[in-house]
């Protein structure tokens, strides 16, 4: 399945505010919405091209695209997410928000296990971690509370993860996951619910976009 591959940055570009894609380097000076924070392109920063009120409809794309790029979620894997938060009991908005953050890349990243969402993802998919004691590659797969999520014990000696149980005290991990730093074990301890969800998401919006 394709996936998009091209400079990050201009993604944060285009939505107007950090995504938090490229971990550490969105939190210092060189972040490229710290110095241009306009959308890419020879009309990005020309106020000649710059259009009035947008539309309900360009609205609702803009917070469904964010979305998608922060969990880096591609469209048809999107529309499945949310058919599904559809058919739960809820609001159809949290329960999709809940989908994302349970995702196995989502949680990686949440419990510390790596810089941001894309490096987790890539981790996963080598193979470097147990969920439930087996071996795991798939970074869609939904963690559900209880489920306990390790790093393999020949990964757990490479140098990564060797200097990761140094740096990651500094990240606090959400009180809905259960993180032992000395062994590089993590629990989900319950559902994430909308107040757990640190980025400013307006998913009523998306929901208006799918329900046109």
């Amino acid at each position: 399945m394709a996936r998009y591959t091209g400079p990050v940055c201009k993604l944060c570009r285009r939505e107007g505010e950090k995504l938090f894609l490229k971990g550490s380097r969105c939190l210092s000076a060189k972040c490229a919405i710290e110095k241009r924070n306009y959308p890419a392109g020879s009309h990005g920063k020309d106020a000649t091209f710059k259009r009035g009120r947008s539309s309900d409809y360009a609205v609702q794309l803009r917070e469904k695209q964010k979305v998608r790029r922060i969990y880096g979620v591609l469209e048809r894997q999107f529309r499945r997410y949310f058919r599904d938060s559809q058919r739960r009991p809820g609001l159809t908005g949290e329960n999709l928000l809940t989908m994302l953050e349970s995702r196995l890349d989502n949680v990686v990243f949440r419990l510390g296990y790596a810089e941001s969402r894309t490096q987790a993802r890539q981790l996963v998919a080598h193979g470097h971690f147990n969920l439930n004691g087996r071996r795991t590659n798939v970074p869609s797969v939904i963690v559900r509370p209880g489920d306990k999520l390790e790093v393999r014990e020949g990964s757990a000696k490479r140098p990564f993860f060797k200097s990761l149980r140094e740096i990651m005290g500094d990240r606090m991990s959400p009180d809905w996951l259960s993180r032992d730093t000395s062994h590089l074990h993590g629990t989900m301890v319950r559902l994430p619910e909308r107040r757990d969800v640190e980025m400013t998401i307006n998913e009523q919006l998306i929901v208006e976009y799918y329900s046109r």
